[in-house]
């Protein structure tokens, strides 16, 4: 059957076209070129397949052509791109690789051999060696850290000895200095609750408790032997000592005329004075406590004057503290509260003279200092 156009010139029909022709990938590789149709009524090529498939490879099925009007009027819509698919290459034997010169190792090959585990161990060791270099080298700097501490630590501790060592002789020298202060309100507080009025017969003077060795609930006193000469002389052995309205017996126990001194002692515990060791100075502050005229609980002070060791009737401490009648046998003391001898007379005809038994004179005689 012909058709004609719109002119009515008779056209040649066209048939389907085969799709697979429209896809250029052809199992050879080649673009698919249709052959010259046969003539026929029908119209359709011959053959609208490929002569070149591979041996043992059939094409698909062509899929038919729809028409959206009647066959062969009207424009055709193209076919679908259908694609067939490629036969199956068979995978080669080996892995193609470039030649090394060394034999190719196989997918199955044992784990952890071969050169490249060797390199692996070799990389292990040496980062493990460079790991305890680093290790040592911290080591010997922190050893050398702690060296630096320890001696400046060391000179830190030399430093804070000496700096100690310097302080506690400045606080020597400070306590030497204030001890050097003389103060006769502390010093009186001190000594006059151990220094007490005499009353020996007719006759009044001064006595003060010394040292500890009188043993438990007694005490030593000292005075002049001229204060109880009267009462001994009479064959007496007891006087009275008197503190305010407090009154206490005490026994005349030994006595040093040529000395002029005498030991007394009482049943009574009273607070003992301290002997002076040190030299007697001239220049040295003195305070002189005793009962002048009666009047107990009087104090004066001055300087010793000067210390006379070679005097016709033994040692004396010359000082220029007053003193009076009833200051005899009464204590001699330093800035220290501590006693360096017996107030015993005064000049008549002048002033700014006393004269003082030294107290290792009486502590040598009577042993209770």
């Amino acid at each position: 059957m012909t058709s004609h156009d719109q002119f009515g010139v008779p056209s040649r029909r066209r048939g389907p076209v085969d799709p697979l022709l429209s896809l250029p990938d052809h199992p050879s590789g080649e673009w698919a070129m249709p052959r010259p149709a046969s003539s026929g009524d029908d119209g359709w090529p011959e053959s609208a397949f490929f002569d070149s498939w591979p041996e043992g490879a059939a094409p698909a099925e062509a899929a038919q052509p729809r028409a959206t009007a009647e066959y062969g009027e009207g424009p055709t819509r193209p076919a679908s791109r259908i694609g067939h698919p490629r036969p199956a290459r068979s995978a080669p034997e080996e892995p193609a690789l470039p030649p090394t010169g060394r034999r190719a190792y196989g997918v199955d090959a044992e784990l952890g051999t071969g050169p490249a585990a060797d390199g692996g161990r070799g990389r292990g060791r040496l980062m493990a060696l460079a790991l305890v270099l680093v290790l040592i080298g911290v080591s010997g700097w922190q050893a050398w850290r702690l060296d630096r501490l320890d001696k400046r630590l060391g000179g830190s501790n030399d430093q804070l000895a000496a700096a100690l060592r310097h302080e506690t002789e400045r606080a020597d020298r400070l306590e030497k200095q204030v001890a050097g202060v003389f103060n006769p309100e502390s010093i009186s507080a001190d000594v006059l609750p151990s220094v007490f009025r005499v009353r020996a017969g007719q006759f009044t003077g001064t006595a003060f408790a010394i040292g500890d060795k009188a043993g438990s609930g007694k005490a030593n006193l000292l005075t002049n032997y001229h204060v109880v000469e009267a009462v001994f002389t009479d064959g007496g052995r007891r006087v009275l000592l008197e503190r305010g309205r407090t009154e206490v017996e005490a026994t005349i126990v030994k006595v040093d005329r040529g000395k002029d001194l005498a030991l007394l002692r009482a049943d009574r515990k009273i607070s003992g004075l301290a002997a002076a060791t040190d030299e007697v100075r001239p220049g040295q502050q003195i305070l002189v406590a005793g009962a002048p005229l009666g009047l107990e609980d009087t104090v004066t002070t001055g300087v010793v004057s000067a210390y006379r060791p070679d005097d016709k009737d033994g040692p004396v401490i010359q000082f220029d503290a007053p003193i009076n009648p009833g200051n005899s046998g009464g204590p001699v003391v330093d800035s220290s509260d501590r006693v360096i001898g017996l107030a015993t007379a005064k000049a008549r005809d002048a002033e700014g003279i006393g004269l003082a038994v030294p107290i290792k004179t009486a502590c040598d005689t009577f042993d209770v200092c």
